[in-house]
């Protein structure tokens, strides 16, 4: 069963590290199956520059795949950096399969990643052109094509509005 385990906030990393650390240490690989920190990919971009970065979905939270006995609760509960497991008092309440459904836990290997894009600007906004061969222009968002990674800009050009396609990279929010 999957249990949600609550950390301090940017420990998670270092609490998963040493519980694995510490199964592996006590013979008890049997009894903690899995850990996982629930990530994604998010593209964004800083001062024209794509940076693909991986952001934690739930922050201050592990999620640890075990067979819950006494010693595998005491070994996580244990841990530095774990306030606990979610659930009432001294008892740990395991997701439900609608929940680990939910959080792709049990993830299929042919399944593709998502990834989720972040950008400065949105349908409406006015950005400036800062590369190619409108640079310096400024111009409004008309539509945001976010799987070919574009944006249709309207520019004034020659005294007409003028619509144009663009990569995300090649403008920036004014």
């Amino acid at each position: 069963m999957w249990y949600v385990v609550h950390t301090y906030s940017g420990y998670e990393k270092n609490a998963a590290d040493t519980i694995r650390k510490v199964a592996e240490n006590r013979g008890m690989t049997d009894l903690i199956i899995d850990i996982n920190i629930p990530v994604e990919t998010v593209t964004e971009l800083v001062e024209g520059q794509r940076k693909t970065t991986e952001r934690r979905i739930y922050p201050g939270y592990l999620l640890v795949k075990m067979v819950m006995t006494d010693d595998s609760w005491h070994l996580v509960r244990n841990v530095r950096g774990v306030t606990g497991f979610v659930g009432s008092a001294n008892k740990a309440i395991p997701l439900t399969d609608e929940e680990i459904r939910a959080m792709n836990l049990e993830k299929q290997q042919d399944e593709p990643e998502k990834r989720e894009v972040v950008i400065g600007y949105k349908i409406g906004s006015t950005v400036r052109v800062i590369s190619g061969p409108l640079i310096r222009f400024i111009g409004t968002v008309e539509d945001i094509d976010v799987e070919r990674s574009r944006a249709r800009v309207i520019v004034s050009m020659f005294g007409r509005e003028t619509p144009v396609d663009l990569d995300f990279d090649q403008i920036e929010a004014e």
